[in-house]
């Protein structure tokens, strides 16, 4: 019994010296000062954003940052539009270029040549 009551008193103690230097601060010197993780932003300055580009495109974590099912979500979708309109824009282009090739049917020149004048 003796034993018992010894070991919860040192352990009392060891808690209560622990609490103290972690509340108290210790006497060590105060942690330095750490840069935050910033976003290397790896879109590419050359060139418009494709899908691939967004695909890649990661946020550094943080203990309270950004909760990362909700900007991989995000990104998925701004994908997914970026594609539809790249292939929106591809196709109203291609057809552009056949409307600007093709003869119109029913299509009179107003332009006739003149008729040459006779002596």
């Amino acid at each position: 019994m003796v034993m018992f009551l010894f070991l919860v008193v040192a352990l009392a103690v060891v808690v209560a010296a622990v609490t103290l230097a972690v509340v108290s601060g210790g006497e060590s010197a105060p942690l330095a000062e750490v840069a935050p993780e910033r976003l290397q932003d790896p879109l590419p300055p050359d060139r418009p954003v494709d899908r691939a580009d967004v695909e890649s495109l990661r946020f550094p974590l943080a203990p309270r940052g950004y909760r990362m099912a909700d900007v991989d979500d995000a990104l998925s979708r701004l994908g997914a539009e970026l594609a539809e309109r790249d292939a929106r824009i591809a196709d109203l282009e291609s057809t552009l270029a056949g409307a600007r090739t093709a003869p119109h049917p029913g299509h009179t020149s107003l332009d006739k040549p003149a008729p040459e004048d006779r002596p």
